[in-house]
């Protein structure tokens, strides 16, 4: 594979995961404030329909917008423009008309989903979210568009845009409405609405710059010589073929939303019908359960724009069957992954606590739940990466079948288990660990037993694994001492547990960084997959 190939998948996946920390920051503005001013009820009802409208997202856009940019490209690079204008029109069209589906569910039957999903007060977040459904329909067309065309910018500019409105937006008019006496239900339906005007404004943004990259496109082909242009396909060519690539990712892609989605009516129902808990108490479990959500997805939110830049290495190096070139950026690939999101996954888990305090002041179970979610936090990074490897390898279908089972095994085990009264809200986090330690065990024996050359576990896990003990045990010994410092009593302010908490985690990252250097947990192979690797390399010393 070309180096310069190579380096634009890296810059692209650099900006998306640029993009992405800024995504996850406002997004961390957004909810924080959201779960403190409206409580654990009013973020359940939140959590209720968004988990919904999520499913309706996934289905309407999830393998199109990849499909899209796809004959985009393809188009693209034997220079047809007459082929991306008519690709392009016919994706809209069919986006505008499942958007449209997945808007008219949720604006005629919101009522009716709430009471599906056991929460019936979430029917005004349902009806709040439902022009979302349309206009992200709409937006990944331009989003795929754009892609198609090797130009990353459009996308993460709409997404922080998309995220920076809905911030704003959502929290002006939940404390309008706070400050007017509403109740829960409205205050989380306002908060929501914010989702679907950062929408409505991020979908023109892109949509702007799309409407001018199309002009310079048309441009481009006035100045072809006609011998040059190959003719265009029917529409229902292109139709066929956005269906046919499209609609396998759509599946693939829609398996975990739904297992969400259905694990979301488990909970609430099991808490309700078989543990005995009253609708408020079930309602308020999944609420301080959901507070812990969005730091368990920071993880994998992280680690998804490397498993974008490392596929098309690894099936490069395979396809012109240079296998040991693939098994050592399979190697690197997860040894980073593994450096990254293990000491994210042990600092939920050692620190649950006064991160609980800190960011919500939740104690007691909100801390027991972010600590089990902490633990599994690692295995959803563990299944990203080597489902992007498989795929990279050529054994697509093998991560399918990895999802379906898992899922399976997260929904019986939640079921069961929070239906016992002993467990119940506990049931969810143990599922969710099973099912992504199976599903991420399962990938990596399909790695080790599929592709060609066997990536050495060995050199993957145990050397950041000894940086990550350290790791935990200085953050462990800090965060009381430091407490202890500042004066704090035995039930401190929030203040004074954030200041402790900073300090903590400040020292622990010192540590795990020496320990990562010093046991060559990182190699300067591995560093030059990442963008700016070999500059950081130099400054770390890593040889």
């Amino acid at each position: 594979m070309p180096a310069s190939k190579n380096q634009n998948y890296l810059h692209g996946a650099a900006i998306l995961a640029v993009a992405v920390l800024i995504v996850k920051v406002l997004g961390a503005i957004y909810k924080i404030p959201m779960a403190n001013i409206m409580g654990t009820k009013g973020f359940a009802h939140f959590n209720v329909a968004y988990n919904l409208y999520n499913v309706l997202l996934t289905l309407s856009t999830a393998g199109l917008p990849i499909a899209l940019s796809k004959l985009v490209s393809e188009a693209s690079s034997l220079d047809r423009p007459e082929q991306i204008r008519k690709t392009f029109r016919v994706a809209l069209l069919a986006f505008l008309v499942l958007g449209a589906a997945g808007s008219a569910v949720m604006f005629m039957f919101p009522t009716e989903l709430a009471v599906f999903m056991e929460d019936v007060e979430a029917s005004q977040s349902m009806f709040a979210l439902a022009p979302s459904v349309v206009l992200v329909c709409v937006m990944s067309a331009f989003r795929g568009y754009t892609q198609g065309l090797s130009d990353m910018r459009p996308t993460s500019v709409s997404q922080v845009v998309e995220t920076a409105v809905k911030v704003l937006f959502g929290i002006i008019l939940m404390l309008v409405l706070q400050r007017r006496g509403f109740g829960t239900p409205l205050l989380a339906a306002g908060a929501i609405s914010g989702v679907s005007v950062g929408s409505l404004v991020a979908c023109v943004c892109i949509g702007a710059v799309a409407v001018k990259r199309m002009k310079s496109e048309r441009f481009r082909a006035g100045a072809l010589p006609e011998d040059a242009c190959a003719p265009s396909d029917g529409e229902r060519v292109i139709l066929k073929r956005l269906v046919r690539i499209g609609i396998p990712i759509a599946l693939g892609s829609s398996v975990l939303s739904v297992i969400t989605l259905i694990n979301t009516k488990i909970i609430l129902g099991q808490l309700q019908n078989s543990a005995g808990f009253s609708h408020d108490l079930a309602t308020e479990l999944f609420g301080t359960y959901s507070t812990a959500l969005p730091l368990f997805n920071l993880p994998a939110a992280i680690i998804t724009p490397l498993t974008i830049s490392i596929v098309p290495a690894i099936a490069g190096f395979i396809e012109m069957k240079r296998y040991g070139d693939a098994r050592d950026v399979i190697e690197s690939s997860l040894r980073i992954a593994t450096i990254i999101a293990l000491p994210m996954a042990a600092g939920l888990s050692v620190m649950a606590g006064p991160v609980m305090i800190a960011l919500y002041g939740i104690t007691g179970d909100g801390a027991a739940l972010l600590a089990l979610l902490g633990a599994a936090s690692f295995f959803v990074c563990l299944a990203l990466m080597t489902t992007a490897i498989l795929q990279a390898g050529g054994r697509e279908r093998l991560p399918m079948y990895t999802m379906l089972l898992g899922g399976a095994l997260n929904i019986a085990l939640i079921w069961f288990l929070v239906g016992r009264p002993e467990v119940n809200i506990y049931g969810a986090p143990i599922g969710t660990i099973c099912c992504y330690a199976f599903m991420g065990g399962l990938n990596l024996w399909f790695v080790v037993r599929k592709l060609p050359e066997r990536p050495k576990l060995s050199r993957i896990f145990l050397r950041p694994l000894l940086s990550c003990l350290a790791m935990g045990a200085a953050a462990w010994l800090v965060y009381p001492a430091a407490l202890k410092l500042l004066g704090a009593g035995p039930e401190p302010e929030r203040k004074l547990v954030m200041l402790a908490l900073v300090t903590a985690i400040g020292i622990a990252a010192l540590v795990y960084l020496a320990m990562t250097v010093l046991t060559g947990a990182i190699t300067h192979a591995d560093m030059k997959l990442l963008p700016k690797g070999e500059k950081l390399a130099k400054l770390l010393h890593i040889k």
